[in-house]
């Protein structure tokens, strides 16, 4: 039992969309918390005033060494990574470079410093294409790209090292996280996205001009992929509960980060083109790399074991917080 709740954590990626939002997490429950981020893809715009960023790679053992022994970090929230799924098709050595092999650097790290909770930003593309949804934690792990491959690879290290030496994690697998800080402190920021929220903000607010849908033959009542659409403040919340639950039980545990109900592409682009109350440039493509059908968590054991309460479970309420950061960040640049 860790003596003091409100112990240093090390947040790797925290200049990141999702790292981010859980720093903002951390301090509004007073957390003190570093960053260490290489700034791929984060953005230190994102960082609050407030908290140290250290600029670097968790790949560089001897930087993340020094980083937990000066801050005495107790808890390491781990983020950095590369996550876009397309790309890891074609791509996957830098998949597995930058997510299990660093991971692998991270986690040695951590035990040589006597780390007492590890939290991992793993995903539900671990199940790969499940035969049936809702998918529990039960379900088989079959992932079919490099980047759920990847983060897999980087659970079962987890595992095996905390059955040898007593480290305690959790990992929590996201579905689509989306949406932005309600306050305004942060969102997706930077250019080459994927994300479909994302990508239809940026087509109502100008900075597109068109956008495709990858996939219209799809076995969905509409054709189109159907996904679990997760506000990332919720999942920055569940981050903390994970946090505190490791810090006072010190057992691991793997948990689903979604809400159990899924929306298909063509559904979310309604609400999107009924936010905006205009016609917006949308043409249907081939399907892509590395797409399944229908991902729908069954989030049971998140609710009943941190008695998590989600507090943004609206798919317009989602959009309208993305749309709004849209907005600022035009009139930030």
């Amino acid at each position: 039992m860790v003596a003091d709740p409100f112990v240093p954590i090390l947040v790797t990626g925290g200049a990141g969309y999702v790292g981010s939002h859980t720093v903002l997490a951390l301090r509004d429950f007073g957390y003190p918390v570093v960053i260490i981020d290489n700034l791929s893809t984060g953005d230190r715009r994102l960082v609050p005033s407030d908290v140290d960023l250290v600029v670097g790679d968790i790949k560089d053992k001897n930087l993340v060494s020094q980083v937990l022994k000066k801050h005495n970090c107790k808890a390491v929230m781990h983020f950095a990574a590369s996550v876009i799924v397309p790309e890891s098709v074609n791509n996957p050595l830098k998949y597995y470079a930058n997510n299990t092999i660093a991971s692998q650097n991270l986690i040695e790290c951590c035990i040589n410093s006597n780390v007492d909770a590890f939290i991992f930003a793993s995903t539900a593309a671990v199940y790969g294409n499940p035969e049936q949804v809702p998918i529990s934690e039960t379900t088989l792990t079959l992932p079919v790209t490099p980047y759920g491959s990847s983060k897999l690879m980087t659970e079962r290290l987890l595992h095996d090292v905390s059955a040898a030496c007593r480290f305690p994690y959790a990992a929590l697998r996201y579905f689509n996280v989306a949406g932005a800080d309600p306050d305004g402190r942060s969102g997706q920021i930077g250019p080459n996205t994927t994300h479909l929220i994302r990508v239809a903000c940026e087509l109502a607010t100008g900075k597109r001009e068109k956008m495709f849908v990858y996939g219209t033959d799809y076995d969905t009542p509409d054709g189109t992929c159907i996904r679990d659409f997760i506000h990332v403040s919720d999942v920055a919340n569940a981050h903390v509960l994970a946090l505190r639950y490791l810090l006072q039980r010190r057992k691991s545990i793997v948990l689903n980060c979604g809400y159990g109900h899924g929306f298909s592409v063509f559904e979310v682009l309604n609400v999107v083109k009924n936010l905006v109350a205009r016609p917006l440039d949308i043409s249907s493509s081939g399907r892509r790399q590395g797409d399944v059908p229908r991902l729908i968590s069954d989030p049971t054991k998140i609710r009943k074991l941190f008695d998590w309460k989600p507090k943004f479970d609206n798919l317009k309420l989602i959009i309208e917080t993305a749309l709004t950061w849209e907005n600022r960040c035009d009139k930030n640049n």
